[in-house]
């Protein structure tokens, strides 16, 4: 059985009954990284074996995990922040698992970007949700197909590259399109940047530090 456990995005309260219970009792927890999942297992008073997986070592030890849990093991997938395989390490197992007859079952939970949408104040009826872009390779092209959507637009970008997405989506000619930037989500300093694509990339430059990942939310064309 594979138990797929959302992460708190920000507040270590942001987490349901089950997942605490579910933690509590499998054979081995599964972490993204096991510096955070140890902060939110002690909050809890939770002892479990923690075990390493990330998007450099899935690959290596899928297969011993498949056979952990066919053996009859009980492992659950705790995502540092969010739900596991939506933009974090996950979606590998899963499918091995689907494919060799392993239960899998997802809780509900903490996901950075239905919060972020829902604060935005833009449409929410219809939306495309685009995770992170490429860093380099295809890059502008990727900006530039996002943009001709009419639906809203859901992203992640890192705070290393937030100016860079703005500058680049006013050079793609969107300098009027509505945005909102979220960041800090559920936490103390949580943080909603609304306005037109330039007068948020203009505040953006104006500070002197950027911190946490960004959702991105911008409007659709019309």
């Amino acid at each position: 059985m594979l138990y797929l456990i959302p992460g708190p995005i920000g507040h270590l309260e942001d987490i349901t009954h089950r997942a605490i219970r579910i933690l509590s009792e499998v054979d081995k927890i599964l972490a993204e990284d096991t510096r955070v999942s140890g902060k939110l297992l002690r909050h809890y008073g939770i002892q479990k074996p923690l075990e390493s997986f990330h998007i450099h070592n899935e690959h290596k030890k899928l297969n011993g995990l498949v056979e952990s849990m066919q053996s009859g093991m009980k492992l659950a997938m705790l995502s540092d922040a969010g739900t596991p395989g939506i933009s974090d390490p996950g979606f590998l197992l899963v499918r091995e698992c689907i494919e060799q007859g392993i239960n899998v079952s997802c809780l509900p939970g903490p996901t950075a970007f239905v919060p972020a949408l829902v604060m935005s104040g833009l449409p929410s009826d219809r939306f495309y949700f685009e995770g992170f872009l490429p860093n380099k390779k295809g890059r502008q092209t990727r900006i530039e197909s996002l943009l001709e959507m009419t639906c809203t637009v859901v992203l992640y970008e890192s705070p290393y590259r937030i100016i860079k997405l703005l500058e680049q989506l006013i050079e793609a000619g969107a300098s009027e399109r509505k945005i909102c930037l979220s960041r800090e989500i559920s936490k103390i300093y949580e943080e909603n940047i609304r306005g037109s694509v330039e007068e948020v990339c203009n505040e953006m430059k104006s500070r002197n530090q950027v911190k946490g990942e960004f959702v991105v939310v911008l409007d659709g064309k019309t």
